[in-house]
């Protein structure tokens, strides 16, 4: 055999791998173990190593060649591994300076035997998106993000001018059931509406603590978010919904009305309300996305 068909084939050989076989629980704690390096609680911390449930978030990514992917919060990267199989380009976000440090090994090896390609920031990703706005339009979040600061991060990407195209997330159960939640459910409120305004909840499912290292106290849940077609409000629009939303639920078990008068005139309230044949008496869980928005409309003119 020549070398250059031993070099392909090895070539092959280490895709396959990287495609098929992410890092197993085993090679974490050995990476771990070898530099000493101790999770962390605070940064949310909680590897997820299982291999089905790894391809079943790529799968719902719904990733090509031409795909941008964003993905916050990589570890020890194995989803990192079956994104850069899968897209064109993968931009990872690490906060912890002894992760990046074994991100960057690998990627100067695995990570760099397919044609995708991979950067890595060392950053604390949500200041990054704050202090650094980018166009996301083409892109896709896929990511397991620390359990900390997966809302605000969504909340921050869901309201930008240019936000990515879809989020496939991991994230705790509770999050996941507010993400999805809808009018006059236990779980609606300001979280539901700032993300659902620009993004249409697709689908979700369960993943159990076992499949992550270490093990967390609670549920998870990957959750799928993608971009409406056309949005319901315009970028002015969307600042006052953005008050009118947390008003309304700054106080659950009072009145709108008694709320937005903060910030309105009761009379211009009184009247927008009374257009949409909306109770004076109604609460914000009672109102749906679309009742929000038509709100935001009349409260905006």
């Amino acid at each position: 055999m020549s070398p250059s068909q031993t070099f392909f084939i090895c070539v092959y050989l280490c895709s396959f791998k990287a495609e098929f076989f992410p890092m197993k629980l085993t090679e974490m704690r050995e990476v771990l173990q070898a530099r000493g390096i101790q999770l962390t609680k605070s940064l949310g911390q909680n590897f997820l190593h299982d291999a089905n449930q790894l391809r079943r978030i790529v799968d719902a990514a719904e990733l090509s060649a031409a795909d941008k992917v964003l993905e916050i919060g990589p570890g020890l990267g194995p989803l990192t591994e079956l994104l850069l199989a899968q897209a064109g380009e993968v931009l990872a976000i690490e906060m912890d300076t002894r992760l990046v440090a074994v991100l960057r090994e690998l990627g100067n090896s695995q990570f760099t035997i397919h044609n995708s390609k991979f950067e890595l920031l060392h950053d604390d990703a949500l200041k990054f998106l704050k202090r650094e706005p980018r166009d996301w339009t083409d892109w896709k979040l896929v990511a397991n993000l620390p359990y900390s600061v997966a809302s605000p991060i969504l909340v921050e990407l869901a309201l930008a001018a240019r936000r990515p195209e879809r989020m496939v997330v991991t994230l705790q159960l509770e999050v996941a059931q507010r993400l999805m939640a809808g009018a006059d459910d236990d779980n609606y409120g300001v979280l539901s509406l700032l993300v659902q305004l620009d993004y249409e909840p697709r689908d979700w499912f369960k993943i159990p603590p076992a499949c992550f290292f270490p093990a967390p106290d609670v549920d998870s849940a990957c959750v799928t978010l993608v971009r409406r077609g056309k949005p319901f409000l315009t970028d002015d629009q969307q600042a006052v919904f953005v008050k009118v939303v947390k008003r309304a639920f700054s106080q659950r078990r009072k009145m709108m009305v008694k709320l937005l008068k903060a910030d309105w005139p009761l009379e211009k309230i009184s009247v927008a309300m009374d257009s949409l044949n909306l109770s004076p008496q109604i609460r914000g869980e009672k109102l749906t996305l679309e009742q929000f928005v038509a709100l935001t409309e009349k409260l905006s003119a």
